[in-house]
């Protein structure tokens, strides 16, 4: 949980940075290559100095390019055609779709976990459900998809090392960020423009990005995903969003019902209460 709770905190700036510095200012494709350059760049050491067997290293790299290569490009797009409200809004179903997978994979179902994950789902949408925009079709199957590369990722990284307990995920790991750049480095040649960063403010977020929250920030939750139940995992991923709302009313002085935010609050601490137990009793 110690990984989840800091990397949900980490995390919790990068919706308002992206929507209020890159978004409609930086290319979004150069921004997803920059931060996955970047945080390969910070494991690039270990990749020179650990081996290990293909037979790891490959699962690995596809998982990178899912999970965070692919998932960038959907996650990216969403901000030219939401608010970064909305796209808080649509994320609250990632929690139901690493719920399902989970089970589907282990071939059972867990109610409890399943119930978890619905109420983390009703408490992001009382959180942060507001009017939507002429966009909400487009802009929702956009932010499905990265929610689906993500929960993928997460299911698929958990299951992996879990038949690799004495792995050091460190030395591994940055193989996880090569596969993201096998997705990244076409996308910016073929789809990318010439809307480069213009100021100190735009490489300023980026490098925070790139270094802290893609570099830091994947390791860590991947690894806190191996070590948590997957209700647990599940609900987690909804923490966020109380997290960016605080952010959002701390830092950037916006406006928040803060009724709505406190409720949704006790509802992700009671999802999380019913997903107690640790990852060995249910996964």
């Amino acid at each position: 949980m110690v990984y989840l709770v800091s990397v949900t905190v980490l995390w919790a700036f990068s919706f308002s940075l992206i929507g209020v510095y890159l978004a409609g200012q930086v290319d979004p494709y150069f921004a997803v290559l920059s931060r996955i350059l970047l945080a390969l760049l910070l494991f690039s050491p270990l990749l020179l100095r650990y081996r290990f067997a293909s037979s790891l290293v490959w699962p690995v790299i596809g998982l990178g390019a899912l999970q965070l290569g692919l998932m960038y490009l959907f996650y990216y797009q969403s901000f030219l055609l939401l608010s970064v409200a909305e796209v808080l809004v649509f994320t609250i179903f990632t929690p139901m779709y690493i719920t399902l997978l989970h089970d589907v994979l282990a071939k059972r179902f867990n109610p409890l976990f399943l119930l978890a994950a619905l109420i983390a789902v009703l408490a992001a949408a009382i959180m942060r459900y507001q009017s939507l925009s002429e966009h909400y079709w487009t802009g929702f199957v956009v932010v499905q998809g990265a929610n689906v590369c993500f929960a993928v990722g997460q299911v698929g990284y958990k299951k992996l090392l879990a038949g690799h307990p004495h792995i050091k995920q460190y030395q591994l790991f940055g193989w996880f960020y090569v596969g993201a750049a096998l997705v990244a480095v076409p996308a910016w040649f073929l789809l990318g423009s010439d809307q480069y960063p213009a100021t100190a403010v735009h490489w300023t977020v980026l490098l925070w990005l790139g270094l802290v929250a893609s570099g830091m920030g994947y390791y860590g939750w991947n690894k806190g995903a191996t070590q948590v139940s997957s209700g647990m995992l599940a609900v987690m991923n909804n923490a966020l969003i109380p997290a960016g709302l605080l952010v959002n009313v701390v830092i950037w002085q916006r406006d928040t019902d803060l009724v709505r935010l406190s409720i949704g609050c006790v509802m992700i601490g009671f999802s999380i209460w019913l997903c107690r137990r640790p990852a060995g009793q249910g996964g």
